[in-house]
């Protein structure tokens, strides 16, 4: 092995130190470094026995028995990955996005796995669904939570729940918006920073998800359906007259669709970022409105419609490919639209954090079946790539102090501002698109 990734495998465990700490046994304080460094290393598959005959273990029973049968408790280390993570990428400009994602898997006995809807794919299928929370910031992702959806074939069957070894606590069916705020919480009191929620519509579509997340004192994007109803921002609920048999106020308009809203609004060319053929951009609008996610009640002649609740913004994007995407936003009323768009086309950072730990960490690559196993084996690649993020955010830091020593050996500014250099977390998310494995590092 070279001296480069002898490098690499010598920092990984320094890095880990604190991890381990919790880990307290001295076998799975061994182990653990091991089982990471099969996740990071070369090779196609990162299951237990391709990894353990790339690491030269005369077994694959250690491994198995750290990730898939041990006894050991894994909150402390996720409480450690927050602040990991936080250290790297939080702070009040920082993202916290929400998504899911789907690890196809063939059968019915693995924890979770059910026909159900697979984002990666498109369509439903045989897999499972963990609800992830990525912390990012100015585009460089690190995830912090990844956690096993339950549907109700699961969460109704003691016996399947049994030998899957599913925790007690974690038996009654949540919904994934309520996963989510759950795991939020826990990142909050870890420590984790973010000044504000991201999510697609799977999630934006729940009332309570958006009411929980303004009672948290959060600002919030998400994806909703355009058939979603909003009130104008000036809607005013107005008393019965005088002898009507209702006592209830009413509002003095109707909600009508997110889409009708906006249909008349002006829509501007909006650029949010760089890819990898050209700026992106898109023409967007922008409208207050209190979104009509109140109180049910029968409104004029109509039963089940919904009062007037929060005042937030909807927000309309129109592609190049002639679809429409419709938002909404507890962002300052004051907001512009630009800083409206930069938000929401934020959450793509998720994206790329999903496809690199499945292609490059083995997320899909557990073979096991229990609750446990699943879990261990999926902190252990948050962890690995909250390691490879370290490592480029370093390098990247280096190298901005090089440009800075460079510049200034060989001309020596006479007006310092023009020759200003981007913050190091700025010159980190310019050079760092992809996510390569530690000995594509090395060989770089």
């Amino acid at each position: 092995m070279s001296g480069e990734r002898e490098g690499w495998r010598a920092e990984l465990g320094r890095w880990l130190d604190p991890f381990l700490d919790a880990l307290e046994h001295p076998a799975r304080r061994a182990m653990c470094p091991l089982y990471l460094a099969g996740l990071i290393g070369p090779g196609d598959r990162k299951s237990v026995q391709p990894m353990a005959e790339r690491l030269g273990l005369p077994s694959h029973d250690g491994l198995h028995h750290f990730i898939a049968a041990g006894a050991w408790d894994a909150a402390p280390l996720e409480a450690e990955l927050a602040r990991r993570a936080d250290r790297l990428v939080g702070g009040a400009d920082a993202w916290l996005v929400v998504d899911d994602t789907a690890l196809p898997k063939k059968g019915d006995r693995s924890v979770g796995v059910a026909p159900q809807y697979a984002s990666a794919l498109g369509k439903n299928a045989n897999c499972r669904t963990l609800v992830s929370l990525t912390l990012a910031r100015r585009e460089v992702p690190v995830r912090v939570a990844l956690r096993l959806f339950l549907p109700e074939s699961w969460t109704g069957d003691p016996a399947r729940l049994d030998k899957a070894g599913v925790p007690e606590e974690r038996r009654a069916h949540r919904t994934k918006p309520e996963i989510a705020l759950a795991e939020l919480d826990r990142l909050a009191a870890a420590g984790a920073r973010f000044g504000c929620v991201l999510a697609d519509a799977a999630y934006g579509v729940s009332a309570p998800f958006r009411q929980g997340l303004s009672a948290r004192g959060l600002r919030w994007a998400v994806g909703v359906p355009r058939h979603l109803k909003v009130y104008p921002v000036d809607v005013a609920l107005v008393p019965p007259a005088p002898g009507h048999r209702r006592r209830l106020h009413t509002p003095d308009r109707v909600s009508v669709p997110a889409e009708e809203v906006l249909a008349g609004a002006d829509w501007r060319p909006i650029s949010w970022r760089r890819g990898t053929k050209g700026r992106l951009a898109a023409r967007f609008a922008a409208m207050r409105v209190r979104v009509a996610d109140g109180p049910a009640r029968q409104i004029r002649d109509k039963p089940a419609q919904h009062l007037p609740g929060e005042e937030a913004w909807v927000v309309g994007e129109r592609r190049s490919s002639g679809e429409a995407k419709y938002y909404l936003s507890s962002l300052p009323a004051d907001t512009g639209l630009a800083t409206l768009a930069a938000a929401i086309k934020a959450r793509w950072v998720c994206e790329q954090a999903h496809q690199q730990m499945k292609e490059e960490l083995g997320l899909d690559h557990f073979e096991g079946r229990s609750w446990a196993g699943l879990h261990r084996h999926a902190l252990t690649t948050m962890i690995a790539y909250a390691f490879l993020q370290h490592r480029r955010l370093s390098a990247a830091g280096r190298g901005e102090k090089r440009r800075r020593r460079t510049a200034a050996r060989a001309e020596p500014p006479r007006h310092p501002a023009r020759h200003r250099l981007p913050a190091a977390a700025a010159v980190a998310a310019a050079v760092m698109p992809a996510l390569p494995t530690v000995d594509q590092q090395t060989a770089a």
